[in-house]
């Protein structure tokens, strides 16, 4: 059963009410395509004109990034990677990057999920030894290598600053009338809203139930503790998948792909499915 929308702690009655939340200069964690990415979310940023974003993937992000920074939201990149994956070249991330449009702090996959467990654990930094003689190191001057201090002879380590986002945002299938979150296996979503201030979350549908009244469903619940607000959006991943829920538009996709290819293209594409709040039926 849906709950009425009032029943919901920490309800935010609009996805532009959310996005409202979200200050320029913000640093926002944001997940994967295929963890539950906000795109409605996203879509209202752009619309309200947010500006000077720190963007954080944990540890990647794809066409979420791609429109943050082609609508000029976005002043620095920090993640492993910017891909389409099979739908192509992320062509705003890489024109933006050619032109300085914004300071990239080029990370790996391990190095974020590191660095955002330490800013859960109100740790200053987290040690990692993987990238150790990578030219990574050269790029990023905030990353530290020192000796460990409880080796007798040398042993170099590096220490990673922790990463603590102001907000992290996604997506879920629903929440319950608390505003607890259903987030079930993934677990990069907890990392990241324990490591931010807090999370804002766009989800299906509220239900009339409690997620923390049984072990099962608690097991796969993401607390109102960590939730500065929730907005329902029916269908708020699209064009990307919502775990099993549905699947990738991949015409969109393509067609995305295609168009951003040229700022004109990309200005465009923001007028048809941004501007005039067009989505998925």
């Amino acid at each position: 059963m849906t709950a009425s929308l009032g029943q919901a702690a920490n309800f935010v009655s609009s996805v532009d009410q959310l996005a409202a939340q979200i200050p320029d200069g913000a640093q926002i964690a944001v997940p994967p395509d295929y963890s539950g990415v906000a795109m409605e979310l996203t879509r209202a940023m752009i619309r309200r004109g947010v500006r000077n974003l720190h963007l954080v993937g944990v540890p990647v992000s794809g066409l979420q990034a791609e429109l943050l920074i082609g609508a000029g939201c976005v002043a620095v990149v920090e993640t492993s990677a910017i891909t389409l994956g099979e739908y192509g070249t992320a062509h705003r991330f890489v024109s933006g990057l050619r032109r300085g449009a914004f300071q990239m702090k080029d990370a790996t996959c391990p190095a974020v999920h590191a660095a955002i467990q330490a800013g859960g654990k109100g740790i200053p930094f987290m040690p990692l030894r993987g990238i150790l003689g990578a030219d990574l190191l050269k790029n990023r001057p905030d990353w530290k290598v020192i000796d460990n201090p409880f080796s007798a002879g040398k042993d170099p380590i590096v220490l990673l600053p922790a990463i603590r986002p102001d907000i992290a945002i996604f997506h879920s299938p629903y929440a319950d009338r608390n505003g607890n979150v259903f987030i079930g296996r993934r677990r990069e979503l907890v990392a990241m809203a324990h490591a931010s201030a807090m999370s804002l979350v766009t989800v299906e549908e509220i239900r009339d139930i409690d997620l923390l009244a049984s072990e099962e469903s608690a097991a796969g619940t993401l607390t109102a503790a960590y939730i500065g607000g929730i907005a329902v959006a029916p269908r708020g991943a699209w064009p990307l998948r919502l775990w099993d829920i549905y699947g990738y538009d991949e015409p969109h996709i393509r067609q995305y792909s295609d168009m951003a290819r040229t700022e004109e293209g990309f200005a465009r594409y923001l007028d048809l499915f941004v501007h005039e709040q067009r989505a998925a039926e």
